[in-house]
């Protein structure tokens, strides 16, 4: 949604142009490099993928448990390898670890049937395909927003099959979930009658990530100024708005289940979630779970992700605290610096003690 088209649109226009061109956007560039990490394509499972990625050459002996990173399904899953230097995926991959990614696809009109369930079937048998080609009994997980809610899940039905589980910003207690579990409480939101119109369209959801910031375009344009004259943060301007602008559709089905269950139920915390008729119980995760928070985050406030520490049966727990917002965390300046390196501090060792277990 257009902050500025409340504004005549001749103003608005100007604004626009007036920044992009003190900042040097206007002129023609090289379009920004986009998922740098080279990658083959394992498995397909209709508009999904499954990626495997290479290690590069200097990189250290990988354990022989992998990582599998689940994104968000209504974000494009290449925020986890955006560009060289701003890259989840690079980090891992460069520190020696046999890293996957689950891209869950552009979703059809035909998807508008697809349940929250068929998401989570999706996703384990991709899983399945992971160990099968790695011949490791168990995988490591990382979901990153909506993904780190689906990661715990999975883990919760099938905790023998996890070596670790690291939820990245993904909310658990949806009761702590700020303004967004504000603006669909029961009492005014009705997600049945949006899910029964179908797939809910992107532009639907954005609206209520700007509620959250209404002033956040109006941010962008005057912290224009600021990329004069700087090609490298040009570069990465570009690129993370090339990503936020490429928004995919949720489900109608899944998107129905997510809000009533999940975030109107808060039914992970109170143990009422379900699939095929089997309790998901967080304290069934006897995996050791990390949960990474980021201090500016409205989108998952750090409390909502912290409860799945409080909750699982596993005293192996920690929190990493990491500056910005829910993005920014993931690809902002100080990830590389923080994150990743706090991330991967704490997974390799127990990647390599799952790899040495023996096979029941």
């Amino acid at each position: 949604m257009d902050h500025l088209s409340s504004l005549p649109r001749t103003i608005a226009d100007a604004w626009r142009g007036a920044a992009t061109q003190i900042a040097g956007l206007d002129r023609v560039q090289p379009a920004p490099a986009l998922m740098p990490t080279p990658r083959d394509v394992i498995m397909t499972d209709g508009t999904a993928a499954l990626y495997r990625f290479a290690r590069p050459a200097t990189a250290p002996a990988a354990p022989k448990t992998p990582i599998v990173l689940i994104p968000s399904l209504i974000n494009r899953w290449y925020v986890l390898d955006l560009r060289a230097g701003a890259s989840l995926v690079e980090a891992l991959t460069s520190a020696g670890l046999d890293v996957w990614c689950l891209d869950w696809g552009i979703p059809e009109d035909e998807d508008r049937h697809r349940s929250w369930t068929d998401v989570l079937d999706r996703l384990a048998r991709m899983l399945r395909r992971v160990r099968r080609e790695t011949g490791a009994a168990k995988v490591a997980l990382c979901g990153y927003c909506m993904g780190g809610t689906l990661a715990t899940i999975h883990t919760a039905l099938h905790p023998d099959e996890i070596a670790a589980l690291i939820d990245l910003a993904g909310p658990i207690d949806f009761a702590k979930g700020g303004m967004l579990r504000r603006m669909v409480d029961p009492a005014w939101f009705d997600a049945d009658a949006i899910a029964d119109a179908g797939n809910v369209a992107p532009a639907q959801m954005q609206a209520g990530f700007t509620a959250l910031r209404p002033t956040l375009d109006l941010a962008k344009l005057v912290g224009l100024g600021d990329l004069v004259g700087d090609a490298k943060a040009q570069l990465a301007y570009r690129a993370l708005e090339t990503w936020s602008s490429d928004n995919i559709p949720f489900p109608g089905d899944a998107y129905r289940t997510y809000i009533t269950e999940l975030y109107q139920g808060n039914a992970l915390v109170n143990g009422t979630h379900r699939v095929r008729g089997k309790a998901v119980t967080l304290a069934a995760i006897t995996c050791p779970t990390l949960a990474i928070v980021a201090d500016r985050d409205t989108i998952c406030p750090p409390p909502a992700a912290i409860a799945l520490t409080e909750r699982v049966g596993t005293t192996d727990t920690a929190v990493l605290r990491v500056p910005g917002g829910h993005v920014g965390a993931v690809v902002g300046g100080r990830a590389a610096r923080e994150m990743y390196p706090g991330l991967i501090a704490w997974l390799r060792p127990r990647l390599v003690a799952s790899s040495q277990e023996k096979s029941p």
